[in-house]
């Protein structure tokens, strides 16, 4: 009977745990599952993405390897009811990019320029936004925007997990 009382507060326990998580834990979780690594073509240059869940599972960090140019890093992390992007740019500048408040966990993730450092210039090149579409567990798709010189863009790049014991 008391095996039976400790296994029954144990999943009660652990109901209250993600009861307690917000839209935005949520949005994050899903956005962790994408740990691993992952390849793609960019205007005909290969990509590895490789994301790793990192501060104790509160950042998850991706490393974005060109096979020619340099590497670049994006750290997610969830504040409040937003989740933070912040862009470790080649171009020497660092774009923090947030979520509106998440209110649907499965939708896509769309982040804005709250604020940039390292930039020298208002004409210099700079991210000024990303969305991430998670369109299933092998696939993804990332959208940058940007500006330069007074001029924006938007560079979309498509990538797929690579499997365990795949070549």
């Amino acid at each position: 009977m008391v095996v039976g009382s400790v296994g029954v507060m144990a999943v009660i326990v652990a109901a209250a745990a993600l009861a307690d998580k917000t839209k935005s834990d949520e949005a994050f979780d899903r956005l962790a599952s994408l740990a691993g690594e992952w390849k793609g073509e960019i205007d005909g240059v290969k990509a590895t993405l490789i994301y790793t869940l990192t501060a104790d599972g509160s950042a998850l960090m991706e490393q974005f390897r060109p096979q020619k140019g340099p590497e670049m890093i994006t750290m997610f992390t969830v504040d409040g009811d937003h989740l933070i992007a912040t862009h470790y740019c080649a171009a020497k500048n660092q774009p923090q990019m947030m979520t509106t408040t998440i209110t649907d966990v499965q939708k896509r993730l769309a982040f804005s320029l709250v604020r940039i450092t390292g930039l020298k210039s208002p004409d210099d090149w700079h991210n000024t936004g990303l969305t991430v579409i998670q369109e299933d567990n092998d696939h993804l798709t990332q959208e940058w925007t940007y500006q330069f010189k007074e001029k924006t863009g938007k560079n979309i790049f498509r990538f797929t997990r690579v499997r365990q014991g795949a070549s």
